[in-house]
């Protein structure tokens, strides 16, 4: 049986633009009936997998997500002395293998996530096609994927249309964060002076514009299937524990950077539930299907979630083997304790 690893969390931002619609102004859902905030899943699994803390405790074990492999490739072939032609022949070749290219282009159409075996396979045959002045054969084209991903790549998952047998599952599946209670989208209207209008012509200011924002204590669902993580990191438990631990830290500490420079819309998160088990995962996101409506919105948003999860242990035995809290609101547990907790 599969055992997951699920995270519960309570963040709360003051006035910010965390993640933008088409018209700059913040995402938003109806969840009970009441307009809520809303950060997409994409969002926070960008700011996770791109964060310094993760890309510093998962160093050498982490892909990269382009769609200029070609590129990079041709600029390999091009250094090492193989002429342009040639070049970008082979390096549309190679570059192929990850998915269909644009039309007289060495871009991928579509994002292709690669691992560092990956990519060091290709740079090693762009030594060899280099010194010895030839193409690439087929066989060598098709040993460019490589089912030894990397940590990204098994926790998030990857699809290669043209080879669905490199595809690889994702072990992390991560919710939309929505706010807890019901929020009205705001205009800042704001102006920008002249600092070299000394006002005696013109004494208005030189710009005017608005931007949307709201504040929000947002719940945020993360689910990891720990087996499937350790199958796709060819069975290293070891690697796949500093995973967990890498994304945990991450999760509760790195916020999304939408209008960042604005609002300083850094936060940790204020409670976390962390859960263990076999059992089939839920979501504790219905304890908030009616709006949360107190001056305390921390205190009662952590009530609220865990007495819904009491009452799906009460009606469907636990859904937990055990668990594990951290409560910024009144300073219980540690981060350090909740690592543990979650690669044990």
């Amino acid at each position: 049986m599969s055992q997951f690893i699920q995270l519960h969390l309570l963040t709360s931002y003051a006035p910010s633009n965390l993640n933008r619609d088409d018209l700059g102004r913040p995402k938003t859902a109806v969840m009970g009936g009441t307009e809520r905030l809303r950060v997409s899943s994409q969002s926070l699994k960008r700011h996770w997998r791109t964060s310094d803390l993760f890309e510093a405790a998962m160093a050498g074990h982490l892909g990269v997500r382009t769609k200029r492999f070609g590129v990079s490739l041709f600029e390999a072939l091009t250094q090492a002395g193989v002429k342009e032609k040639s070049a970008q022949k082979w390096a549309a070749e190679m570059a192929g293998q990850y998915g269909k290219l644009k039309k007289d282009s060495l871009e991928i159409e579509q994002l292709a996530h690669i691992s560092p075996a990956e990519q060091d396979a290709a740079l090693s045959l762009v030594a060899v096609l280099a010194a010895e002045d030839r193409g690439p054969s087929a066989e060598e084209l098709k040993a460019l994927k490589n089912k030894q991903t990397s940590v990204d790549i098994a926790l998030f998952g990857r699809m290669l249309a043209s080879s669905p047998e490199f595809n690889v599952e994702a072990a992390c599946q991560v919710a939309h964060a929505i706010s807890v209670h019901s929020v009205t989208v705001e205009d800042d209207y704001f102006t920008a002076v002249d600092d070299l209008n000394d006002g005696k012509t013109d004494a208005g200011s030189a710009h005017i514009g608005e931007a949307g924002f709201a504040a929000a204590l947002f719940y945020s669902y993360i689910c990891i299937n720990k087996t499937q993580l350790i199958d796709s990191l060819q069975g290293d438990e070891s690697l796949a524990n500093q995973a967990i631990q890498a994304l945990t830290e991450a999760v509760v500490k790195v916020s999304p950077s939408g209008k960042q420079n604005s609002f300083g819309s850094r936060a940790y998160a204020s409670f976390v539930l962390a859960e263990k088990g076999t059992q089939q995962p839920r979501s504790l996101s219905v304890a908030f299907l009616k709006p949360v409506v107190d001056i305390d919105m921390g205190e009662a948003a952590v009530k609220a979630l865990e007495k819904q999860a009491e009452n799906f242990d009460a009606i469907y035995g636990d859904c937990a083997d055990s668990r594990y809290r951290i409560n910024a609101f009144t300073g219980e547990g540690s981060l350090t304790q909740l690592q543990q907790f979650v690669a044990e």
